[in-house]
């Protein structure tokens, strides 16, 4: 289980590790031993602080680097953390996600453990499920595959069998995917894992679950792991799924030797099985935790902050941080109302084209929406403005071809490289041979494409160049091993464009400069989130979005689909009494849920019956051991204690109350409801 890593940096005094900190970041470095719980809000310099904490542990030996094992859920973010350590003089850390680390730990294991070679991994559940599907007589489509794909990953993540999955969706008021019964899912899960175990492979999440079940049942294992791995660190705790739990879990044995980093205000992931409750349940787990709050915000200009700020201070957030903003001032965030969906993207398009000229890298704006879909407009736009763009979520930039052809000739370079020859010369050299130009084509689409590709690849050897130190520079073979690091990781190099991407997709990215597009009922709250924890959901999906930016943020929406078609659209209500020009008080808002009107609100309710079913619902969640607001919302108590149904059809009214919660509490919520009324 050993590792190999390049030559470190000069490593650093223990002093001048703390002297780089701030206060509250230097508390988190010194808390090295026991349970450790960060709340870390967007832009406060998290990484910072772990980073900090893991090399301060170790120049100060309280910990040895390769006792250390930090988790977290990107593979871009484990190769940030694998970059900052290096740069502090500190290597033999595995700073890795959950799967890496679990897929590691699992192919050494297995030999010894169940003998031979580990199952071959399935890169895609689609072919799985479609023929599970045929199996149980169920017609699929690809998108049925899809949205059965991930369910089945629900199912793991969270720990649920087929035999529990039907009772497990109807406490979580989860809906069947693409129309179909719970009862045909379950069967279709139970299928899944016949075809797995005809066909000889496992899929990621088998390789937690079994990395789990082989340290929880063989204590050898377990004691040889727990003797490696003695101080953990979790970074984006708040987006941890019961089975990543259950595999810490086991990693830590009886021992407290735990850091997690979370903000319970981006958790955005619910709908794949991860939940906060670990990380607001933290001080309750490890009552002897340290606590420490991260709030000052040093990425985003004190306007963007404060609409962050507001964005969950209106929807009040469980847990949310108060943050607070170190930069200058900055523009104000803007606010447009387009005519249409062309409009918009035209719109944006020439903004961005404005930002550029003024002197704003491509690559440092981002246009951010809901859903893939909204992507194409934007595309064709900043196609027709003559501005480059890269789709996020598109073919990883190590898979291109241009890419791993310009790497093997690196490699060849390398070899016979002259060592008094800088190496950024000799890298645009290699791939001159390769069709890179000084200048980009004039041509657009996939030449442009590929030129930008390999411009990142000379922008990294310039960077690489620039970070060695003057008595050792950097060489052809450093160069590569950093792309083969990258590789491993894919963490790829800033390509030269607009970015494009959803909500979901730009978690822990950020950008000089971001449009948010799209900010319309519908979109943002989707239509598709009929609870109020979905609902509530997507406003923090918002505010991550907000806080991307450094300095400049502009919103908008379009009140028609296509041009001439009927202005039906309203903007987010998350944005009510923010928008310019636009009234504060929008609760009069109604709409449509599951075919049924829902009823008119004012906002006065029955303080005594609001408190009496807030009481009600505190009991219903230590009884079943789950978050007060999982049970259901202020918001929808207030609803009731306004409306004081007398029936189940006008309780069902009610926004945020479904059949699953009907059949749940329907007949002691209109109790409580009389008995206030009697």
């Amino acid at each position: 289980m050993s590792t190999t890593t390049n030559s470190p940096a000069h490593p650093l005094h223990p002093d001048a590790i703390l002297d780089a900190l701030d206060p509250e970041q230097r508390e988190v470095a010194l808390a090295l031993t026991g349970p450790v719980c960060v709340l870390a809000g967007a832009g406060t310099g998290k990484t910072r602080a772990i980073t900090h904490r893991i090399a301060y542990g170790v120049r100060t030996a309280t910990f040895k680097p390769t006792s250390v094992l930090a988790v977290t859920f990107t593979a871009r973010a484990a190769g940030e953390m694998r970059t900052r350590l290096r740069e502090l003089g500190v290597v033999g850390v595995q700073a890795r996600t959950f799967h890496a680390a679990a897929l590691r730990q699992l192919g050494y294991f297995w030999p010894r453990v169940v003998g031979g070679a580990p199952p071959r991994i399935l890169e895609h559940k689609a072919s799985v499920v479609a023929e599970a599907a045929r199996r149980v007589g169920v017609s699929v489509d690809r998108v049925a595959v899809r949205d059965l794909s991930s369910e089945v990953e629900w199912a793991k993540v969270s720990l649920v069998t087929a035999e529990d999955y039907v009772k497990a969706a109807l406490v979580d008021d989860r809906p069947a995917p693409s129309g179909y019964d719970h009862q045909t899912v379950a069967r279709l899960i139970t299928a899944y894992e016949d075809v797995k175990t005809e066909r000889g492979v496992i899929d990621f999440e088998d390789v937690l679950l079994m990395l789990a079940d082989m340290l929880h049942s063989h204590r050898q294992v377990a004691d040889e792991v727990r003797s490696q791995y003695r101080h953990f660190v979790v970074d984006e705790y708040q987006d941890v799924s019961p089975l990543q739990q259950f595999l810490l879990d086991q990693w830590l044995g009886d021992r407290k030797e735990l850091c997690v980093v979370g903000d319970p205000s981006q958790t955005i992931y619910s709908f794949t099985g991860a939940t906060p409750h670990y990380l607001l349940d933290f001080t309750r787990t490890y009552s002897d935790a340290q606590v420490v709050r991260l709030v000052r915000d040093y990425r985003s200009t004190p306007q963007v902050v404060h609409l962050a700020n507001q964005v969950l201070r209106r929807g009040r957030v469980p847990g949310a941080l108060e943050l607070v903003a170190q930069r200058p001032a900055g523009p104000p965030a803007s606010f447009t109302t387009y005519d249409d969906d062309d409009a918009e993207a035209t719109g944006i398009a020439a903004r961005a084209g404005r930002l550029v000229a003024s002197g704003v890298r491509p690559s440092e704006i981002a246009v951010l929406y809901r859903t893939n879909a909204q992507s194409a407009a934007f595309e064709s736009a900043l196609a027709d403005a003559g501005i480059s763009y890269l789709v996020r979520g598109g073919e990883r930039f190590f898979q291109r071809k241009e890419v791993r052809d310009a790497i093997v000739l690196l490699r060849g370079a390398a070899r016979s490289a002259d060592p008094d020859e800088p190496m950024p010369e000799q890298v645009r050299d290699v791939l001159t041979s390769a069709g890179w130009t000084e200048q980009p084509p004039a041509a657009r689409g996939a030449a442009r494409e590929r030129w930008e590709a390999m411009q990142a690849l000379v922008g990294l050897a310039d960077d690489v160049a620039a970070a060695a130190p003057e008595d050792a520079p950097a060489t052809m073979a450093a160069l590569v091993a950093e792309l083969e690091e990258r590789a491993s990781a894919q963490h790829a190099p800033t390509v030269e464009g607009v970015t494009l991407a959803s909500l979901h997709a730009a978690k822990g990215l950020e950008w000089d400069a971001v449009f948010l597009a799209g900010v319309s009922e519908g979109l943002m709250p989707i239509s598709l989130a009929e609870t109020d924890e979905a609902v509530a959901e997507e406003r923090r999906l918002l505010y991550v979005g907000v806080t991307r930016a450094r300095e400049h943020l502009e919103l908008s929406f379009a009140r028609s689909r296509n041009p001439g078609g009927r202005a039906t659209r309203k903007r987010t209500r998350f944005l009510d009494g923010l928008w310019p020009d636009d009234p504060a008080d929008r609760r009069g808002r109604g709409r449509a849920v599951r075919g049924q009107a829902r009823q008119q609100l004012t906002g006065e309710h029955d303080v005594a019956l609001f408190d009496a079913l807030r009481e009600w619902r505190l009991s219903v969640a230590r009884e079943t051991d789950k978050p007060a607001f999982t049970v259901m919302g202020d918001a929808t108590l207030a609803a009731i204690a306004e409306l004081k149904p007398t029936s189940v059809a006008q309780l069902a009214r009610v926004n945020g109350v479904g059949p699953a919660k009907i059949d749940r509490y329907g007949q002691t919520i209109l109790a409580i409801v009389a008995e206030h009324a009697g």
